[in-house]
């Protein structure tokens, strides 16, 4: 991903923001799309990855490279799911799709895989959580993403984050994933299967 971050840094440095974007998104894509259809569904997911797009599109050129690209795209993210939860729907704002990037859109959406039958289960489980637990979830869980780098994503702001601040939220994130983990395998254990707090 180190590899990712000079080239869109290069790539933005000179200019080429549409060709930034497009890196972006064939790289991140899928992986973006995955984490959006996980947090809310196949239909709900591709309508804020959209949206996640055209915001990556617009805000490409403010990426500083204080954080990685990976994690600034699910910053983008986890706004898309906050607008879209919110009602910010597409087609209720009148916007178009942005046509330079459709061939890549086309091309990340058709890498959507479908779940084993032994991780439905788990899946089912997962969908029922509150949208933040299930966002935490994904990104350790399926990303892979560390701590610091989740807690940068759920910042509104993660370039203005103090590394006090940063390492206050990722205890507080790595808390709350271990009660999120406890009551899934709980439940999945067919145990208690109260709502999580």
């Amino acid at each position: 991903m180190l590899e990712l971050d000079a080239r869109i840094r290069e790539l933005l440095r000179a200019g080429q923001i549409s060709e930034a974007t497009t890196l972006a998104l064939r790289v991140l894509g899928p992986e973006i799309l995955g984490f959006l259809s996980g947090v809310l569904g196949d239909a709900d997911g591709d309508e804020a990855f959209q949206s996640f797009s055209e915001h990556l599109w617009k805000s490409l050129d403010q990426f500083k490279g204080l954080c990685t690209m990976r994690t600034w795209a699910y910053v983008i993210a986890r706004r898309a799911i906050s607008k879209f939860r919110r009602g910010e729907r597409r087609h209720l704002e009148g916007r178009v799709p942005i046509s330079e990037l459709q061939d890549v859109l086309e091309e990340v959406r058709k890498t959507r895989t479908t779940l084993a039958p032994d991780r439905q289960r788990l899946t089912k489980l997962r969908d029922e959580l509150k949208i933040p637990d299930r966002m935490l979830l994904i990104m350790r869980v399926d990303r892979s993403l560390s701590f610091e780098e989740i807690a940068m994503a759920f910042a509104d702001d993660p370039d203005a984050l103090s590394a006090e601040e940063l390492k206050r939220e990722s205890a507080r994130l790595r808390k709350r994933f271990q009660l999120v983990k406890r009551s899934l395998m709980e439940r999945l254990r067919g145990g208690p299967s109260g709502a999580l707090a």
